[in-house]
């Protein structure tokens, strides 16, 4: 697995603000996630494109860096 140059841990005193501020980055981008503290859900629709799929992890990994 390639080295991470970002940090995955929660914030120290802010558990959930960095799962937070991820879906609202998402959500300013057009992806919608859900949230549970730092935990990031998906729910793609049942009928989704392979460009679609490419789209919502694009999004995601740019918002994680």
């Amino acid at each position: 697995m390639p080295p991470r140059d970002y940090p995955l841990e929660p914030l120290p005193g802010k558990p959930g603000a960095r799962g937070y501020r991820a879906f609202l980055k998402c959500f300013a981008k057009g992806v919608m996630t859900r949230v549970t503290g730092d935990i990031i859900a998906l729910s793609p629709p049942l009928i989704i494109s392979k460009e679609q799929i490419d789209e919502l992890v694009g999004t995601l990994a740019s918002v994680l860096r």
